[in-house]
Protein backbone atom coordinates (compact mmCIF):
# COMPACT_ATOMS: atom_id res chain seq x y z
CA UNK A 1 0.00 0.00 0.00
CA UNK A 2 1.51 3.48 -1.29
CA UNK A 3 -0.20 6.59 0.86
CA UNK A 4 0.23 9.96 -1.32
CA UNK A 5 1.03 11.06 2.19
CA UNK A 6 0.15 15.11 1.43
CA UNK A 7 -3.15 13.82 0.31
CA UNK A 8 -4.16 12.08 3.07
CA UNK A 9 -3.14 14.76 5.81
CA UNK A 10 -4.98 17.78 3.94
CA UNK A 11 -8.15 15.73 4.19
CA UNK A 12 -7.76 15.32 7.58
CA UNK A 13 -6.86 18.50 8.48
CA UNK A 14 -9.96 19.98 7.13
CA UNK A 15 -12.07 17.32 8.01
CA UNK A 16 -11.45 17.48 11.70
CA UNK A 17 -11.97 21.10 13.98
CA UNK A 18 -8.39 22.62 14.57
CA UNK A 19 -9.68 22.87 18.45
CA UNK A 20 -8.14 19.43 18.76
CA UNK A 21 -4.66 20.22 20.63
CA UNK A 22 -1.78 18.59 22.02
CA UNK A 23 -0.90 19.68 25.40
CA UNK A 24 1.08 22.00 24.33
CA UNK A 25 -1.10 23.87 22.35
CA UNK A 26 -0.25 22.68 19.21
CA UNK A 27 -3.16 21.74 16.67
CA UNK A 28 -3.28 17.97 16.18
CA UNK A 29 -6.49 17.10 13.91
CA UNK A 30 -4.54 16.33 10.80
CA UNK A 31 -2.00 13.39 13.09
CA UNK A 32 -5.60 12.35 14.52
CA UNK A 33 -6.92 11.91 11.18
CA UNK A 34 -4.31 10.61 9.54
CA UNK A 35 -3.91 7.93 11.80
CA UNK A 36 -7.40 7.24 11.79
CA UNK A 37 -7.03 6.91 8.20
CA UNK A 38 -4.23 4.16 8.18
CA UNK A 39 -6.22 2.23 10.76
CA UNK A 40 -8.93 1.79 8.41
CA UNK A 41 -7.01 1.08 5.45
CA UNK A 42 -4.97 -1.24 6.54
CA UNK A 43 -8.34 -2.96 8.54
CA UNK A 44 -10.45 -2.89 5.61
CA UNK A 45 -7.77 -3.93 2.78
CA UNK A 46 -4.62 -5.67 4.78
CA UNK A 47 -1.17 -4.94 2.94
CA UNK A 48 1.53 -6.67 3.98
CA UNK A 49 3.23 -3.42 3.28
CA UNK A 50 2.99 0.18 3.83
CA UNK A 51 5.24 3.18 2.66
CA UNK A 52 3.99 6.79 3.51
CA UNK A 53 4.99 8.48 0.40
CA UNK A 54 6.50 11.93 0.93
CA UNK A 55 6.48 15.27 -1.30
CA UNK A 56 10.75 16.14 -0.54
CA UNK A 57 10.03 19.02 -3.47
CA UNK A 58 6.09 19.26 -4.24
CA UNK A 59 6.69 22.03 -7.03
CA UNK A 60 9.90 20.65 -9.35
CA UNK A 61 12.09 23.29 -10.60
CA UNK A 62 12.42 21.02 -13.92
CA UNK A 63 8.33 20.62 -14.03
CA UNK A 64 8.07 24.47 -13.49
CA UNK A 65 10.85 25.05 -16.17
CA UNK A 66 8.53 23.60 -18.99
CA UNK A 67 5.52 24.85 -17.82
CA UNK A 68 5.69 27.99 -15.70
CA UNK A 69 2.17 28.04 -14.35
CA UNK A 70 2.73 24.45 -13.03
CA UNK A 71 1.01 24.63 -9.11
CA UNK A 72 1.95 28.24 -9.43
CA UNK A 73 -1.55 29.25 -8.01
CA UNK A 74 -0.49 27.19 -4.81
CA UNK A 75 3.04 28.92 -4.12
CA UNK A 76 3.10 30.91 -1.07
CA UNK A 77 6.62 32.32 -1.26
CA UNK A 78 9.31 31.23 -4.09
CA UNK A 79 12.80 30.20 -3.22
CA UNK A 80 15.38 30.57 -5.56
CA UNK A 81 17.34 27.78 -5.89
CA UNK A 82 15.45 25.55 -3.25
CA UNK A 83 12.19 24.65 -2.74
CA UNK A 84 9.04 27.22 -3.11
CA UNK A 85 7.06 26.99 0.09
CA UNK A 86 3.36 26.10 -0.62
CA UNK A 87 0.63 28.30 0.55
CA UNK A 88 -0.62 25.91 3.24
CA UNK A 89 -2.57 26.48 6.69
CA UNK A 90 -0.54 27.63 9.72
CA UNK A 91 -2.19 25.22 11.45
CA UNK A 92 -1.49 22.25 9.24
CA UNK A 93 2.05 23.81 8.86
CA UNK A 94 2.96 23.15 12.27
CA UNK A 95 1.87 19.64 12.86
CA UNK A 96 3.88 18.15 9.40
CA UNK A 97 6.92 17.53 12.18
CA UNK A 98 4.75 15.69 14.20
CA UNK A 99 3.40 13.47 11.37
CA UNK A 100 6.76 12.59 10.31
CA UNK A 101 7.75 12.09 13.99
CA UNK A 102 4.57 9.56 14.51
CA UNK A 103 5.12 7.66 11.15
CA UNK A 104 8.38 7.02 12.00
CA UNK A 105 7.99 5.95 16.02
CA UNK A 106 5.13 3.74 14.09
CA UNK A 107 7.95 1.32 12.29
CA UNK A 108 6.27 2.99 8.45
CA UNK A 109 8.49 3.69 6.03
CA UNK A 110 8.46 7.49 4.54
CA UNK A 111 10.17 8.15 1.29
CA UNK A 112 10.53 10.55 -0.65
CA UNK A 113 12.63 12.06 -3.66
CA UNK A 114 14.86 15.20 -3.88
CA UNK A 115 13.28 17.34 -6.73
CA UNK A 116 10.06 14.95 -7.04
CA UNK A 117 7.41 14.68 -5.34
CA UNK A 118 5.31 11.71 -4.25
CA UNK A 119 3.61 10.86 -7.28
CA UNK A 120 7.65 10.27 -8.47
CA UNK A 121 8.12 7.97 -5.52
CA UNK A 122 4.51 6.16 -5.93
CA UNK A 123 5.09 5.46 -9.23
CA UNK A 124 8.63 4.64 -8.97
CA UNK A 125 7.76 1.77 -6.47
CA UNK A 126 4.43 1.06 -8.21
CA UNK A 127 6.44 -0.21 -11.60
CA UNK A 128 9.24 -1.51 -9.67
CA UNK A 129 7.07 -3.92 -7.39
CA UNK A 130 7.05 -7.44 -7.55
CA UNK A 131 3.90 -7.24 -5.15
CA UNK A 132 0.04 -6.43 -5.89
CA UNK A 133 -0.11 -2.55 -4.98
CA UNK A 134 -2.97 -0.08 -3.67
CA UNK A 135 -2.03 3.20 -3.97
CA UNK A 136 -4.05 5.93 -1.86
CA UNK A 137 -5.17 9.18 -2.65
CA UNK A 138 -7.35 11.65 -3.77
CA UNK A 139 -5.02 13.06 -7.14
CA UNK A 140 -6.29 11.82 -10.13
CA UNK A 141 -3.11 12.62 -12.02
CA UNK A 142 -2.22 9.06 -10.47
CA UNK A 143 -4.91 7.10 -12.03
CA UNK A 144 -2.31 6.81 -14.69
CA UNK A 145 -0.41 3.87 -12.87
CA UNK A 146 -4.17 2.06 -12.87
CA UNK A 147 -2.70 -1.52 -14.11
CA UNK A 148 -4.93 -4.60 -14.01
CA UNK A 149 -2.24 -7.20 -15.25
CA UNK A 150 0.19 -6.13 -12.37
CA UNK A 151 -2.51 -5.97 -10.24
CA UNK A 152 -2.10 -1.98 -9.62
CA UNK A 153 -4.85 -0.34 -8.06
CA UNK A 154 -5.69 3.51 -6.94
CA UNK A 155 -8.04 3.79 -3.66
CA UNK A 156 -9.82 7.03 -4.56
CA UNK A 157 -10.46 9.06 -1.46
CA UNK A 158 -12.32 12.17 -3.13
CA UNK A 159 -15.50 11.26 -2.11
CA UNK A 160 -14.84 10.80 1.75
CA UNK A 161 -13.37 7.87 3.95
CA UNK A 162 -16.32 6.45 4.24
CA UNK A 163 -17.41 6.43 0.48
CA UNK A 164 -13.71 5.05 -0.96
CA UNK A 165 -13.96 3.81 -4.40
CA UNK A 166 -11.23 1.55 -6.00
CA UNK A 167 -10.72 2.22 -9.45
CA UNK A 168 -9.23 -0.65 -11.92
CA UNK A 169 -8.66 -0.66 -15.70
CA UNK A 170 -12.54 -0.86 -16.05
CA UNK A 171 -13.39 1.83 -13.97
CA UNK A 172 -10.86 4.62 -15.44
CA UNK A 173 -12.31 3.25 -18.77
CA UNK A 174 -16.20 4.05 -17.45
CA UNK A 175 -15.42 7.26 -15.83
CA UNK A 176 -12.90 8.68 -18.43
CA UNK A 177 -13.71 6.84 -21.61
CA UNK A 178 -9.53 6.10 -21.57
CA UNK A 179 -7.61 3.22 -20.44
CA UNK A 180 -4.87 3.96 -17.33
CA UNK A 181 -1.98 4.12 -20.08
CA UNK A 182 -3.92 7.04 -21.97
CA UNK A 183 -4.73 8.86 -18.98
CA UNK A 184 -1.60 10.89 -19.07
CA UNK A 185 -2.29 11.94 -22.40
CA UNK A 186 -5.86 13.01 -21.64
CA UNK A 187 -4.86 15.22 -18.79
CA UNK A 188 -2.74 16.80 -20.98
CA UNK A 189 -5.13 17.64 -23.36
CA UNK A 190 -7.75 18.64 -21.51
CA UNK A 191 -5.96 20.45 -18.92
CA UNK A 192 -6.02 20.84 -14.81
CA UNK A 193 -6.91 23.88 -13.37
CA UNK A 194 -6.07 22.63 -9.72
CA UNK A 195 -2.35 21.98 -11.15
CA UNK A 196 -2.17 24.78 -13.82
CA UNK A 197 -2.17 22.76 -16.71
CA UNK A 198 -3.37 24.93 -19.20
CA UNK A 199 -4.90 22.06 -21.77
CA UNK A 200 -5.56 22.52 -25.21
CA UNK A 201 -8.39 25.67 -25.38
CA UNK A 202 -11.17 24.16 -26.85
CA UNK A 203 -10.63 20.13 -25.74
CA UNK A 204 -12.29 19.15 -22.82
CA UNK A 205 -13.17 15.80 -21.14
CA UNK A 206 -15.53 14.49 -24.16
CA UNK A 207 -13.29 15.67 -27.00
CA UNK A 208 -10.16 14.44 -25.56
CA UNK A 209 -11.61 10.99 -24.88
CA UNK A 210 -12.69 10.97 -28.41
CA UNK A 211 -9.64 11.46 -30.04
CA UNK A 212 -7.39 9.15 -27.30
CA UNK A 213 -10.34 6.94 -29.11
CA UNK A 214 -9.75 7.84 -33.12
CA UNK A 215 -5.85 8.45 -32.44
CA UNK A 216 -4.35 5.95 -29.72
CA UNK A 217 -2.19 8.37 -28.14
CA UNK A 218 -0.99 12.08 -28.14
CA UNK A 219 1.83 11.35 -30.31
CA UNK A 220 -0.87 9.56 -32.61
CA UNK A 221 -3.24 12.21 -32.55
CA UNK A 222 -0.18 15.73 -33.38
CA UNK A 223 0.66 13.40 -35.69
CA UNK A 224 -2.75 12.62 -37.44
CA UNK A 225 -3.27 16.50 -37.42
CA UNK A 226 0.06 17.02 -39.15
CA UNK A 227 -1.09 14.73 -41.80
CA UNK A 228 -4.02 16.31 -44.54
CA UNK A 229 -5.19 12.69 -45.19
CA UNK A 230 -5.47 11.57 -41.53
CA UNK A 231 -9.54 11.92 -39.89
CA UNK A 232 -9.70 14.97 -38.23
CA UNK A 233 -11.48 17.60 -38.49
CA UNK A 234 -10.66 21.05 -39.73
CA UNK A 235 -11.21 22.30 -36.16
CA UNK A 236 -9.08 20.37 -33.98
CA UNK A 237 -6.23 20.13 -36.35
CA UNK A 238 -6.60 24.40 -35.89
CA UNK A 239 -6.64 23.62 -32.28
CA UNK A 240 -3.63 21.00 -31.98
CA UNK A 241 -1.65 23.18 -34.11
CA UNK A 242 -2.14 26.19 -32.36
CA UNK A 243 -1.12 24.62 -29.03
CA UNK A 244 2.47 22.95 -30.32
CA UNK A 245 4.89 23.82 -28.17
CA UNK A 246 2.30 23.03 -25.21
CA UNK A 247 2.19 19.47 -26.45
CA UNK A 248 5.80 19.20 -26.89
CA UNK A 249 6.39 19.67 -23.09
CA UNK A 250 3.29 18.52 -21.30
CA UNK A 251 3.95 15.19 -20.83
CA UNK A 252 7.21 15.66 -19.20
CA UNK A 253 5.20 17.28 -16.78
CA UNK A 254 1.94 15.37 -16.68
CA UNK A 255 3.91 11.65 -16.70
CA UNK A 256 4.82 9.99 -13.28
CA UNK A 257 8.39 8.91 -13.26
CA UNK A 258 8.79 5.75 -12.72
CA UNK A 259 12.64 4.75 -12.59
CA UNK A 260 13.67 6.35 -9.43
CA UNK A 261 16.12 4.67 -7.47
CA UNK A 262 15.04 4.71 -3.90
CA UNK A 263 16.82 2.56 -2.29
CA UNK A 264 16.05 -0.46 -0.23
CA UNK A 265 12.63 -0.16 1.08
CA UNK A 266 11.20 -1.79 3.76
CA UNK A 267 8.00 -1.24 4.29
CA UNK A 268 6.79 -4.27 6.01
CA UNK A 269 4.33 -4.19 8.39
CA UNK A 270 5.34 -5.46 12.13
CA UNK A 271 4.58 -4.89 15.52
CA UNK A 272 7.12 -2.05 17.16
CA UNK A 273 9.37 -2.92 19.43
CA UNK A 274 9.67 -2.56 23.10
CA UNK A 275 11.85 0.98 22.62
CA UNK A 276 9.09 1.86 19.60
CA UNK A 277 6.24 1.09 21.90
CA UNK A 278 7.94 3.33 24.88
CA UNK A 279 7.61 5.81 22.52
CA UNK A 280 4.73 5.95 21.32
CA UNK A 281 3.27 5.88 24.61
CA UNK A 282 4.82 8.80 25.12
CA UNK A 283 3.82 10.62 21.98
CA UNK A 284 0.10 9.92 22.66
CA UNK A 285 0.32 11.17 26.11
CA UNK A 286 2.50 14.57 24.67
CA UNK A 287 -0.54 15.15 21.76
CA UNK A 288 -3.25 13.93 22.94
CA UNK A 289 -3.32 10.87 20.48
CA UNK A 290 -3.92 8.06 22.82
CA UNK A 291 -7.10 6.85 20.92
CA UNK A 292 -6.49 6.88 16.90
CA UNK A 293 -2.57 6.34 18.07
CA UNK A 294 -3.81 2.86 19.84
CA UNK A 295 -6.22 2.43 16.42
CA UNK A 296 -3.40 2.73 14.21
CA UNK A 297 -1.16 0.37 16.61
CA UNK A 298 -3.40 -2.10 16.63
CA UNK A 299 -4.58 -2.39 12.82
CA UNK A 300 -0.34 -2.55 11.98
CA UNK A 301 0.28 -5.29 14.55
CA UNK A 302 -2.49 -7.62 13.32
CA UNK A 303 -1.74 -6.89 9.80
CA UNK A 304 2.14 -7.62 10.39
CA UNK A 305 1.05 -10.72 12.20
CA UNK A 306 -1.29 -11.59 9.44
CA UNK A 307 1.85 -11.80 6.86
CA UNK A 308 4.20 -13.43 8.87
Amino acid sequence: MLLDTASLYFRAFHALPDSIKSKDGTPVNAVRGLLDIIARLVTDYRPTHLVACWDNDWRPAWRVELIPTYKRHRVASTVPGGVDVEETPPGLVAQLPLIREVLDALGLAVVGADQHEADDVIGSLAAQAHVPVDIVTGDRDLFQLVDDERDVRVIYTARGMSNLEVLTDVSVVRKYGVLPVQYADFATLRGDTSDGLPGVPGIGDKTAAGLLKDHGSLDGIVSAAADPEAPMSARFRAKIAESADYLKVAPTVVNVVRDLFLGSVDGRLRAPDDDQAERLDGLANELNISGPLGRARKALATAGEASG
